[in-house]
């Protein structure tokens, strides 16, 4: 344990540890950025979670995935997030669109409070009286609230379609750069994670189908962002 309710184990060492050496020989001059081994956010970054959803993971729940995306030009280029045990690989590029094992995906068309699925997730991080409201926010209003423990598998199932919006009021910036593009390429709508300057402090994390965002910001406070998300 990290710390309470955060997992490690000896495979999220060993998975960033190989991940980071195949970047390494393959774009030598680019920087790394690793959620267990740290690294520096240089002009171009590569940033890393090499098991998100651990505690999924050590109890052998099919739920966990590995996250990477690219940072450049000061904006996300690149995001891919694969769930081994699913065989799905989702990647999406900046102005080219998301695929999920390369076939186009789209966020759902759902725009009936009374039909949505919503996730959030909670760390300890979080101030919980905050996630509490946020949850009893979205109960009332009508929608059915989940939380699988893995912020960017999260993430990339708003993307998908398979659920209307995720929120989180503290992330960092490995657990959702890849999946907030995946949302924006998929036609969703996102929070800006990194002009608040997410890539070094993290930071509050929204994204939604857009008929529904709306309700998912108000309920949370985390608000809504128009344009390219850059960082500053």
């Amino acid at each position: 344990m990290k710390g309470p309710q955060d997992y490690l184990t000896e495979t999220d060492g060993a998975v960033e540890a190989h991940i980071r050496a195949r970047i390494a020989a393959a774009f030598p001059e680019d920087s790394f950025l690793g959620e267990e081994t740290g690294g520096n956010a240089g002009d171009v970054v590569w940033v890393v979670d090499p098991i998100d959803g651990t505690a999924n993971f050590a109890r052998g729940i099919p739920h966990f995935c590995i996250a990477i995306a690219l940072v450049a030009n000061g904006e996300t280029q690149l995001g891919g997030t694969i769930n081994p045990v699913l065989a799905e690989t989702y990647l999406a590029r900046l102005g080219r669109g998301a695929s999920r094992n390369g076939v186009p995906i789209r966020v759902a068309p759902t725009s009936e409070i009374s039909a949505t699925s919503f996730e959030l997730g909670w760390s300890t991080r979080s101030v919980l009286a905050d996630y509490i409201a946020a949850h009893t926010a979205l109960v009332v209003a009508g929608s059915n609230v989940r939380r699988a423990s893995s912020g960017a598998l999260a993430l990339c199932y708003v993307a998908d379609g398979r659920s209307d919006g995720y929120a989180e009021l503290l992330m960092n910036p490995w657990d959702c750069l890849g999946g907030l593009l995946m949302v924006r390429e998929a036609g969703g709508v996102t929070c800006g994670f990194l002009s608040g300057g997410g890539l070094d402090d993290g930071g509050a994390v929204l994204a939604a189908t857009p008929a529904v965002a709306a309700i998912l910001s108000q309920a949370t406070g985390i608000a809504l962002f128009e344009g390219r998300d850059r960082r500053p």
